[in-house]
Parts: C-alpha cells; structure tokens; sequence
C-alpha cells in the first residue's frame, strides 16, 4: 500500500502544479463572422477617400456622369492644374496663402502643447490651495459648445486689439480645455519618486519638467497635436480676419469650391489637398505613437 501511494505521489503533484490549458471558445464560423464585420466596417471608412482620390483624378465628363461611378476611367492631372491656374490668378499669391497657413496652423498646435503641458504638470504633480477648484473649472468648460464662448471670446480679442491678425487665431487655440485635461491625466501615471530621484540630484522644476516629464509624455502631446492641427487647418479665420492677405489656404480653397459647376474639377482638387495634409500629419505622428506607447510603461 505504501509502494503505491509513492507511486502516484509524483503523478499528483504534477497534476496538481501544472496548470491545465485554457482552450480558446470559438469556432471557424465565429472567426468568419468577425473577419467579415471588420471587413465590412474597413470597407465603409476607407470608401469616402478612395471617393476623394478619384474624383480629383476624373475629368468633367466623368464628374458628372449618371449614374456616378466610383473609379476613375481616364486619370487626368488637369483639375491641379486648373486649380493653381485660379490660385495664381488671383491678386493675392498662391505662396502667402501657404505662409499664412503655416503660421496660423503651427503657431495655434506648438502653443497650444506648450501651455497645456505647463500647466498639467502642476495640477498633476504639485499640491497647492485651489487645485481641486481649478481642474473642476478645467473640466466644466469642456462642456459648453465652441458656439457659446464665441461671442466672449470675440469681445476678449477686440478688447485686447489683435482682431486682423495671426493672434486672434493663436491665443484662443492655446486655450483648448481638452489639451490641459489629456495631459494632465497622462503625467499622474508616472511615478513620483522618478522627480524626487531627480530633485535630490539637484535638478530644478523646469529641468525635470522639459528632461524628464515631456520625454515620457510624448504619446500625449503627440496625440494633442494631432487634435490641434485637424482643428487649426480647417480654420477658415473668417471671424476673425478681414484682410485678405492674411487668410489661410483653407479660405481660398473654400471659395473656389464655392465656384459652380465650372470649377467641379478645382474643387475636386481642392477636396483631395483639404483632406490629404490632416493625413499624412496623422500617418506621421501615429507612427511615433506607436513606437513611445511600447516603451512608456513605468511603475512605482
């Protein structure tokens, strides 16, 4: 009796220690079921820009044909070319419109990651009176529509005299509540004895703020970015801007889509650029996302 119980001794204890394999519930027609529902999902999201591209490619002809059709038959260049024909012909250059662009759209997004950064990291990181009642007010204003503090916000700009001008669009895009609210959810999760490591090497506030804390917040801000620029490029200044010469390429782009069946062609164009840059920004920026949130983990 002895013997067998020593027998089966190591034969329980391995069934006992080995953890038995969990098999996965689902079938091959489960499997089907989702591959075809993703499928069908991928293929709704991806229709509209495979839309855009064609009709940029189409001639007139093929614009309005009827019933439409999806793919292009006979690739033509000629709506660019109409469409910078317009541009150039106009008596404000094609190349100020770009200008105004770039500055309204990079000034509004670095400004807006900045400010938002510096002011998340004390709420996040720092204790002082009045910061529950100052992230509470950061959080209510993310409740109203961008329609209801139009009418405040164009006062505030009139009254600090910089309507007409690059600011008027730069100053309000660096106060969007939704940045300092995404970046100050992100720096609680790194831990506080990395600033205190750093604090008692004797490194300052801003050392440890632009060395330590921007660093591992990258997928952040580079996702705030991606926000602020869609937001900054399809800003047309209308409200805010009257001379001419200082309205983005949204604006003109907007006018000659606006031009009547003779310009279908430039405003197929125009819809393809309009869509094209906020992509190819995302395309860049998801790609170093995607390399920082494999690496980002950190844990006290």
């Amino acid at each position: 009796m002895s013997r067998q119980k020593d027998y089966l001794k190591p034969y329980k204890k391995r069934r006992f220690f080995k953890p038995r394999e969990k098999k996965l519930n689902r079938s091959m027609a489960g499997n089907t079921l989702l591959f075809v529902l993703m499928a069908i999902c991928g293929v709704a999201m991806i229709m509209p820009l495979v839309m855009v591209i064609n009709n940029c490619l189409k001639p007139l002809d093929e614009l309005y044909q009827f019933p439409p059709k999806i793919f292009v038959r006979n690739p033509t260049l000629e709506n660019f070319s109409d469409l910078f024909t317009i541009m150039n012909d106009s008596w404000v250059p094609f190349s100020r419109y770009i200008l105004n662009t770039i500055i309204i759209t990079g000034g509004g997004m670095v400004g807006h990651v900045i400010i938002a950064s510096l002011a998340a990291y004390p709420l996040a990181k720092h204790n002082f009176p009045g910061k529950g009642i100052l992230f509470q007010m950061v959080v209510l204003s993310m409740m109203f529509h961008w329609t209801v503090t139009q009418t405040p916000q164009y006062m505030m700009i009139s009254w600090l005299h910089i309507n007409n001008s690059y600011w008027a669009l730069i100053l309000p895009a660096c106060s969007f509540g939704m940045g300092l609210y995404l970046m100050k959810q992100f720096m609680e999760q790194l831990p506080d004895s990395l600033m205190e490591s750093a604090r008692l090497d004797g490194a300052n506030e801003w050392h440890i703020f632009w060395k330590i804390v921007m660093p591992n917040v990258k997928p952040a801000w580079l996702t705030l970015a991606i926000f602020q620029f869609q937001q900054m490029w399809s800003n047309t200044g209308s409200t805010f801007l009257r001379d001419e010469e200082l309205k983005p390429l949204q604006y003109s782009l907007q006018q000659i889509s606006a031009g009547g069946m003779a310009r279908a062609g430039a405003a197929a164009a125009v819809t393809f650029i309009i869509a094209a840059v906020p992509i190819t920004f995302f395309l860049i920026c998801q790609r170093n996302i995607l390399e920082t949130m494999t690496s980002s983990g950190m844990k006290d």
